[in-house]
């Protein structure tokens, strides 16, 4: 299957057209028209025999469910309401089955990411991120030309919530936004009460146009749990201060955190807050979804140590993504080169990680030898540490876990989702 990127606008038209693929390679020639989803299943493509060209990254159905239940019922169990991150997949197939699984709604950076999962159906974005610049507003502008659409985004400064009333006011139309909260040395967000005063000053004297609907942070750039409680509490003691001088023109008012670290936190804390109106605790973890090996497993594992609610709901999150590629060389007793390298992988969170061994053939995988390592990645080959002696032919194929899910998925353009046998059964295509 060829991942080349297309960066070719896509449709914006009905749904139908929205949801076909380009034509796929499989290794014995290119298709001679468009897919339609519906087509991938008929083809019988499996992944072990060879129907695919590699390297590949691959989802697996089973466990995409999985993950997809057990964040929802996270959230239930909180009372919270989940707006997933859409910029670790831009996967609009996903963004759907999320909010089918019941997300409020789904959370994105930039006004070109809304613009794509608005052309593919979402009608609720929180772009957790300030609004800047002229061609961003316009973009915005428009969508909100659909009544039905409801867009929520970020202010921090009086200089861009003026910047914000004068473009919106133009065109007559109202914008949502939430007041972000930062910390020192951190990224965006309001550091201190002046500028608060300040934000808030800007915002009352343009209320008809800038709407003011709740409070949001970002938990993650603090590194321990305690000072994530003292931020996340003295937000809530915001939020209640505001909500008592009657600045909030939203109900119920919306407090929302959570990166894909420390939800459990942010869950706990805001669940509990009392700000005297009723509130909607948005929460927005995006990995959850694919999950992976390295930095959100250790990250999950230490949620599942410290939270009942999680260690109550049962298995807890699985790896749903990997990357699968051959054995091209083995130049080396000790060495063996794999097709596959930064253009196809994740590598600032830890290089993938062998998990299974397949030699075409046989009837099923194996779990890779513990010892194998990659030591060293580069554009399209990976340098795979082996003994020697080690029962490794080229031609082999090797299943790789990863670290870090979102700078895995913007390498792909298209990705098939693989059932329990490793038969393709769908196809999820990105929009970077």
């Amino acid at each position: 299957m060829n991942h080349t990127k297309d960066r070719t606008q896509y449709p914006s038209t009905d749904a139908e057209s929205l949801a076909l693929i380009q034509p796929l390679n499989k290794g014995l020639g290119t298709m001679d028209r468009a897919l339609m989803p519906s087509d991938i299943p008929k083809l019988g493509w499996q992944l072990l025999r060879e129907d695919l060209s590699l390297p590949t990254a691959v989802l697996y159905e089973e466990k995409l469910a999985h993950n997809l239940q057990w964040m929802q019922a996270f959230a239930s169990a909180y009372g919270a309401k989940l707006a997933p991150h859409g910029k670790t997949t831009m996967a609009p197939k996903l963004f759907m089955r999320q909010l089918k699984a019941g997300a409020w709604g789904i959370t994105l950076a930039t006004a070109p990411q809304t613009r794509v999962a608005y052309e593919h159906g979402v009608r609720r974005v929180l772009m957790a991120n300030q609004l800047v610049g002229k061609q961003n507003m316009a973009i915005i502008g428009g969508l909100l030309e659909d009544a039905q659409f409801e867009y929520f985004c970020l202010v921090d400064s009086a200089e861009q919530v003026e910047s914000l009333a004068t473009f919106f006011g133009r065109r007559g139309q109202s914008l949502n936004v939430l007041v972000e909260l930062g910390v020192d040395d951190g990224r965006t967000g309001v550091r201190n009460r002046e500028q608060l005063h300040a934000v808030m000053t800007a915002l009352s004297g343009c209320r008809e146009r800038i709407v003011l609907c709740g409070v949001e942070v970002y938990e993650g750039l603090l590194k321990d749990e305690a000072s994530i409680r003292t931020f996340l509490q003295n937000s809530v003691e915001v939020t209640r201060e505001l909500a008592r001088e009657s600045q909030f023109d939203r109900t119920p008012i919306i407090l929302s955190g959570a990166g894909s670290a420390w939800y459990d936190v942010v869950a706990d804390v805001f669940s509990k807050a009392e700000i005297g109106q009723p509130i909607d605790v948005i929460l927005r973890p995006g990995c959850y979804l694919t999950h992976d090996v390295g930095i959100y497993r250790t990250a999950q594992q230490q949620i599942q140590n410290r939270n009942p609610v999680a260690r109550g709901i049962g298995s807890s999150l699985v790896p749903a993504l990997q990357l699968w590629a051959y054995v091209q060389s083995v130049p080396e007793r000790e060495k063996a080169i794999i097709a596959l390298g930064k253009r196809d992988a994740a590598f600032d969170a830890g290089l993938p990680v062998p998990a299974l061994h397949y030699r075409p053939g046989r009837p099923k995988p194996a779990a890779a030898p513990v010892a194998w390592t990659l030591t060293h990645i580069m554009d399209q080959h990976a340098y795979l540490r082996i003994a020697e002696g080690d029962d490794i032919h080229v031609g082999d194929m090797i299943g790789f876990d990863i670290s870090h899910p979102c700078l895995t998925f913007d390498k792909w353009r298209h990705l098939p989702v693989l059932d329990s046998d490793y038969r393709v059964i769908d196809v999820v295509q990105t929009f970077f």
